[in-house]
């Protein structure tokens, strides 16, 4: 079987999850029950190749409700109407059933990360849970602010996004008893491809297309500074900046006209060229790690997420 095939056995444990508490039942099943990607919980199973433990179904579980939980937080933050092209929770409930229900998911997946009974996953896990957090609160406090550094956005990326990746594939690592050497290259590997993912994310943002799954110019809305109205608002001159200032953090903008500026000031290419580099940095290193089923996939992933739609 391959990650894709295996993760039927990921679906089978988060279905297991299920109570018979109804509210908590119908929120769950809400979540659950949409096409999400998955490609944490497929990071970890590719990463894990090579032995037959059933701890890395488990361990493959408790990467997506770590995950789950921070995107069900996340649509509370951000008031954010869609999750995966369906309500979310906050807006089909309310604020307080999407903070609970989060930290409901959150206790599962510690449950079931103390069944696993290895203490180096405990502790990267926990590590990578807290690192989120941070990038979270990092990105909360750079909204709107128009002086946030490049560095600063790289940084963002990797707490928020980069960090679990990379957690996801060195436990995988650690449940196959891989050496050091080898988990820090699965490690760093999912690291890049984790920070490709969250440009990519921000460039969907400036599509018009209806098909990505979240609402569009969402993040503009919100007033983060991504990549591409960061690299816009550096070359941009003094009319351009104003108009980028008065449409970011403005729930009506006229989303043609802003694409059309982001496209004329290179934001979309900068930020194309800026996935490329992570996508070449990632492909290296997924070349160095030595079971070849793990690098052939790895770079299936790579390229997947470089070109995704949605």
């Amino acid at each position: 079987m391959n990650a894709t095939q295996e993760l039927r056995e990921v679906e089978k444990i988060l279905k297991r999850d299920f109570t018979n508490e109804k509210i908590i039942s119908n929120l769950y099943g809400h979540i659950f029950n949409t096409n999400g990607k998955r490609i944490r919980a497929k990071l970890s199973l590719i990463s894990s190749y090579g032995t037959k433990s059933k701890n890395r179904y488990l361990l493959a579980a408790v990467i997506e409700l770590l995950h789950t939980a921070t995107l069900v937080h996340d649509d509370v933050v951000d008031d954010s109407p869609e999750r995966r092209g369906k309500k979310s929770v906050n807006s089909m409930w309310s604020n307080a059933h999407g903070v609970l229900i989060g930290d409901y998911i959150y206790s599962k997946a510690f449950i079931h990360m103390v069944n696993i009974k290895n203490i180096r996953i405990l502790e990267e896990l926990s590590s990578a849970t807290n690192d989120i957090s941070q990038g979270e609160l990092m990105q909360l406090d750079a909204l709107g602010n128009l002086n946030v550094t490049l560095n600063k956005l790289k940084k963002i990326s990797y707490f928020k996004t980069g960090r679990l990746f990379e957690a996801s594939a060195r436990t995988g690592g650690l449940i196959s008893k891989s050496s050091i050497m080898q988990l820090d290259y699965l490690g760093d590997c999912a690291k890049n491809l984790g920070i490709l993912f969250q440009i990519r994310d921000d460039l969907l943002d400036y599509s018009i297309d209806k098909r990505i799954g979240k609402p569009n110019f969402q993040d503009l809305k919100e007033g983060k500074i991504t990549y591409p109205f960061y690299y816009a608002y550096k070359k941009a001159n003094l009319t351009q900046k104003k108009e980028l200032k008065e449409a970011l953090g403005k729930k009506s903008i006229n989303q043609k006209m802003i694409l059309t500026l982001i496209i004329k000031l290179n934001g979309i290419k900068k930020t194309e060229e800026l996935a490329s580099k992570y996508q070449k940095e990632a492909i290296l290193l997924a070349k160095k790690i030595h079971n070849l089923k793990i690098q052939k996939e790895m770079i299936e992933l790579i390229d997947r997420s470089l070109n995704r739609k949605k």
